[in-house]
């Protein structure tokens, strides 16, 4: 069987992460780009492709997701992690130092690191080569620095830092990216949804040719109109994001497997409640959540985007308690919540909700209200849009308030708990996360509208533009 270059991208959904394997399946030896936490996808499919893991990559020090570079090296001791010493970086971990310049070999492909400064200071992007023609790149592992119909945001170390960040960027961009041949594949470290850059397109990879008319990024003369463009188009910070940079920098505790989560029963899942042993977190899906739950608990529900909602809204220091639709999710869940930094857990309620019916326990419920009903509930229910800014300002519900989810355990305070309160966001799910969270303060009559503003919108009613421009509060 002929032999060839081993090339797989990863994705990680939800935090719309994409890391690489790459190598060569003659020699027998690969390197991973950009891992994420659960690290059993690389080992899995490295010994599909019969390659080694010898090399581990970083484009930089990650904010979004908890690095997997140190779990990898933990379960291949003959592996080594490579990172970027550009821009001052500093690392509490054993590490090799990558500068611009530097090139490897695995097999037929050449990888060249290029300091690419802008999203971080640190940044460094890999051009791709064959071995018999390593000074025409065919390819490029931007990371963060240049997306599909974007690239990697400037402000996320704070204002002071942004626009020098930006400065560096407009010129990784117009220096490095710009000088590359039309033919050059990109093939960047986020995917749509990602927060690290606005409005990143559905495609996992493009050219630079495709890019150079097209990317709005790539459009700018001069630094002072491209800093005004990258800061006001960028996505809100999530919350966990300065935490994930600390936890990167210092290197992430090397777990060696998925943590153990202990089954407890029904009464002595009351118990640890009862005790306040952790958090109880429902990662049940909405209606299921709103037709009973424990009274108390939080409900994010167990798709990919519990990662970013658990890392925005949880103490990573405080344990979980899980309750989950099947027992044979823990797995998977508990994989969800390590990619954000979540390895503490206090148990999961062996048998879900059926076991707590019954046992005779106290359960609590959300309604969920239709946009029919919303629209001819009239001024007597109080309406709650927790979307971001940028969703809001796209249009609302007439008569809506505004509260972004990152932001409403600080600001429930504005809302009034004597009304009946129905709460949506862009289809519902962060609707009841914020629907669980006002409950949980005391708000009587809280519903949730399943559809949200998809099925507002499907459904013809009425959009208020009107406050949409008004700055939200």
């Amino acid at each position: 069987m002929p032999m060839s270059l081993v090339f797989e991208a990863i994705q990680t959904e939800g935090l719309a992460e994409i890391s690489y394997l790459i190598g060569d399946d003659e020699e027998g030896i690969a390197a991973v780009f950009d891992p994420r936490a659960d690290v059993e996808v690389y080992l899995d499919l490295a010994r599909a492709k019969n390659v080694a893991i010898t090399h581990i990559f970083e484009t930089h020090i990650h904010a979004d997701l908890v690095s997997g570079a140190r779990e990898l090296r933990g379960r291949i001791e003959s592996a080594k992690i490579y990172v970027s010493h550009e821009g001052g970086a500093r690392y509490g971990f054993e590490n090799e130092k990558v500068g611009d310049g530097d090139k490897f070999t695995l097999g037929a492909v050449v990888i060249t690191a290029r300091h690419t400064p802008g999203h971080t200071p640190e940044h460094i992007s890999y051009l791709l080569a064959d071995t018999e023609h390593p000074e025409i790149p065919w390819g490029v592992l931007s990371g963060d620095s240049l997306f599909v119909n974007s690239a990697g945001r400037p402000d996320l170390l704070g204002e002071k830092e942004t626009g020098k960040l930006a400065a560096q960027q407009f010129h990784t961009l117009t220096d490095f990216y710009m000088k590359l041949p039309d033919s050059v594949i990109i093939y960047p470290a986020h995917g749509s949804g990602s927060p690290c850059g606005a409005e990143i397109g559905d495609r996992l990879n493009s050219t630079i040719g495709y890019e150079r008319p097209l990317n709005p990024f790539l459009q700018f003369k001069d630094v002072e109109s491209f800093t005004r463009f990258a800061v006001s188009t960028a996505p809100p910070i999530p919350k966990y994001y300065p935490r994930m940079k600390k936890v990167n920098a210092e290197g992430p505790k090397v777990l060696g497997g998925l943590p153990r989560v202990a089954g407890l029963p029904p009464k002595a899942f009351k118990k640890a409640i009862d005790e306040k042993a952790g958090i109880l977190i429902d990662t049940r899906l909405m209606l299921s959540f709103g037709a009973a739950h424990i009274p108390g608990a939080l409900n994010i529900g167990g798709s990919p985007m519990l990662s970013i909602w658990a890392g925005s809204l949880l103490d990573p220091e405080q344990p979980i308690l899980l309750v989950m639709e099947n027992d044979d999710d823990l797995d998977e869940i508990v994989r969800l919540f390590i990619r954000t930094g979540f390895t503490k857990f206090a148990g999961y309620l062996v048998g879900g909700m059926k076991a707590w019916d019954n046992a005779g326990y106290p359960f609590a419920q959300v309604a969920q209200m239709s946009v029919h009903d919303v629209k001819n509930a009239g001024r007597e229910l109080q309406i709650l849009d927790v979307r971001s800014n940028r969703e809001w300002k796209g249009g609302n519900i007439p008569g809506a308030r505004h509260i972004f989810l990152s932001e409403l355990w600080k600001r429930f305070g504005e809302l009034d708990k004597s009304k009946p309160t129905a709460v949506y966001c862009a289809s519902g799910y962060r609707a009841s996360i914020a629907a669980s969270i006002l409950k949980g303060e005391g708000f009587a009559d809280v519903r949730n509208v399943p559809g949200s503003w998809h099925a507002w919108k499907e459904a013809g009613y009425p959009v208020d533009r009107n406050a949409a421009q008004e700055k939200a509060a």
